[in-house]
């Protein structure tokens, strides 16, 4: 059972193809404007660190508005995912294999601001499908978006590719990624890649 529960999880991070490492962007952010970090982010059963009340992504993005002062959307999806961590995965699945595109609950003007911090934890090798939702809803073209993810194993995954998609009329930096398990000791890790993009 232990080696079932490995090897699922192991398939819910690698889905894709796992080549893809957090980059040092070249471009700072120096006068980058007004930002904003939008995310997704699963408390509840999460893989190698147990039932959690606030979730990985949510640790990161409280760690970036507090060094840049950039304002937080949080993306929650009207649909429940409190549930064991096997059939999240499983859900993750379906979702992500016939395109899903679940609802989120209220909405924020994303006109305001040029410089978007874009994050979530990798369900089957990219960000959730409800952040989907958002990103048809919503035109990102000429803002700098930075992504950020939480992982067990996947690293960015796609989800680079996937907003140079989503949004090809924007400046989507490469991005950075952190294991979920570090999130609660790995500030200074946060720190040293927000001053790398001059914050």
């Amino acid at each position: 059972m232990k080696l079932t529960s490995t090897i699922c999880a192991a398939l819910l991070s690698f889905c894709t193809a796992c080549t893809a490492q957090s980059g040092q962007p070249t471009t700072t952010m120096n006068n980058a404007g007004k930002s904003l970090v939008l995310f997704f982010s699963h408390a509840g059963e999460n893989y190698n660190v147990g039932h959690i009340d606030v979730g990985n992504t949510k640790i990161v993005a409280d760690y970036i508005s507090e060094q840049t002062g950039a304002d937080q959307f949080e993306i929650v999806c009207q649909k429940n995912y409190d549930m064991p961590y096997m059939k999240l995965i499983e859900i993750a699945k379906d979702e992500a294999q016939r395109g899903e595109l679940p609802p989120y609950v209220g909405d924020i003007d994303t006109a305001p601001y040029d410089t978007i911090f874009i994050g979530g934890p990798i369900w089957w090798g990219t960000f959730p499908q409800v952040m989907f939702t958002f990103f048809g809803a919503h035109d990102l073209s000429g803002k700098t978006i930075v992504p950020f993810v939480t992982h067990e194993g996947s690293g960015l995954a796609s989800t680079v590719s996937d907003l140079k998609r989503a949004y090809p009329q924007a400046n989507v930096l490469p991005g950075f990624a952190i294991y979920g398990h570090e999130v609660r000791s790995g500030r200074a890790k946060v720190e040293k890649w927000l001053h790398s993009l001059g914050y």
